[in-house]
């Protein structure tokens, strides 16, 4: 019984205390420096943090600390640059920094959406596992993708049996829904030298037809609208490099914001609002998005908005008639655009000036 057991297990470093009174006593640590935890028992009112967020190689202090704010609030509290300034001591520049931060490592995602009143507001949407989440996404496609393939109807295969054959066609046949005839006539040994010249077709036997033009093939799309105008380029610029902001999966190179520059800087020739451009290029974006420059390419050149009609022109303004102005003369009224004396007083021959009319 006395027996001391060298191979039993050492006493856990890490244990939850209960009480409300702290031990004075620390845990025991294997080395004398580093972090030694103190974990105390909560009350319902705490948040589960990622070690992935908490240790994270690549995020900033400040970042790493507002992910755990904003995880921490419920639902619909405001978490935009301006009321993070206004909790924290940190200015607007390191916020927004970190804020970049997180939504480039998928832990927050700002999307923008229109409400029933048609305003447009911001959405951010904060997770607390970004891994998961894409692996989610991912399975859901997949999932979606599968069912998509066993509820297509299946394409007949085509009946080699029942295809027609061309039949051939004789040398130098011209297609055609009416053939045009030889334009001359061979040469008969028994008709007279004079007659051996070339005949003109005739019109009224067989008329020749223009052959119509082949219709555009769906495939072909038209070309992408050109601004009149370079006074555009810079903002369309912009707004195509801040729609990863929108959607993440929206990142353009360098190489496709100078090709989409031209159809975006045509949109804002026309009249057309930042914010309807960036409305019409995200709203009801498909699940996959293999290729999002050619889905914003086909989208600026199908929705582009007519131009604007001419303003008509304002109407004249009306001409004001001059003030009332009293006489020094006679103190009568009259309309004049300073004080002064009456056409009747300024004239020397008038007689009745001063006297009162009967």
């Amino acid at each position: 019984m006395a027996e001391e057991k060298p191979n039993a297990p050492a006493r856990d470093r890490y244990a939850i205390r209960r009480s409300p009174e702290p031990s004075p006593e620390p845990f025991p640590s294997p080395s004398p420096s580093g972090v030694r935890q103190v974990t105390e028992f909560q009350d319902p009112g705490y948040t589960i943090v990622g070690n992935h967020l908490t240790q994270h190689r690549s995020l900033s202090g400040l970042a790493i600390g507002l992910a755990a704010h904003i995880q921490s609030l419920p639902e619909g509290a405001p978490v935009d640059i301006r009321t993070l300034a206004k909790r924290f001591p940190e200015g607007r520049a390191r916020i927004a920094a970190a804020l970049r931060e997180l939504e480039a490592y998928g832990y927050l995602e700002r999307v923008r959406q229109r409400t029933d009143d048609g305003r447009m507001v911001t959405v951010t949407l904060s997770y607390n596992n970004p891994s998961a989440t894409r692996a989610r996404r991912a399975r859901e496609s997949a999932e979606q993708a599968k069912r998509h393939t066993a509820t297509a109807p299946p394409r007949p295969s085509p009946d080699p049996a029942r295809t027609p054959t061309p039949a051939p066609k004789p040398p130098h046949a011209r297609t055609g829904p009416h053939p045009v005839r030889p334009e001359c006539h061979p040469v008969r040994p028994e008709a007279p030298p004079v007659r051996a010249e070339p005949q003109p077709v005739r019109a009224e036997a067989s008329p020749v037809r223009a052959e119509p033009a082949p219709p555009p093939s769906e495939s072909e799309s038209p070309p992408p609208p050109e601004p009149r105008t370079r006074a555009h380029h810079t903002p369309a610029s912009a707004l195509l490099a801040n729609l990863r902001r929108d959607d993440p999966r929206l990142l353009l190179s360098v190489r496709d914001i100078q090709r989409l520059t031209p159809p975006v800087a045509a949109w804002l020739e026309r009249g057309a609002t930042p914010d309807a451009v960036r409305g019409a290029l995200t709203t009801g974006l498909p699940a996959t998005l293999r290729h999002p420059a050619a889905l914003l390419a086909h989208r600026l050149t199908d929705l582009l908005p007519p131009p604007l009609p001419p303003t008509p022109p304002a109407a004249p303004a009306r001409a004001h008639p001059s003030p009332l102005q009293t006489c020094d003369g006679c103190d009568r009224a009259f309309r004049a655009p300073t004080p002064g004396r009456c056409r009747d007083c300024r004239h020397p021959a008038a007689e009745t000036c001063g006297t009162e009319s009967p």
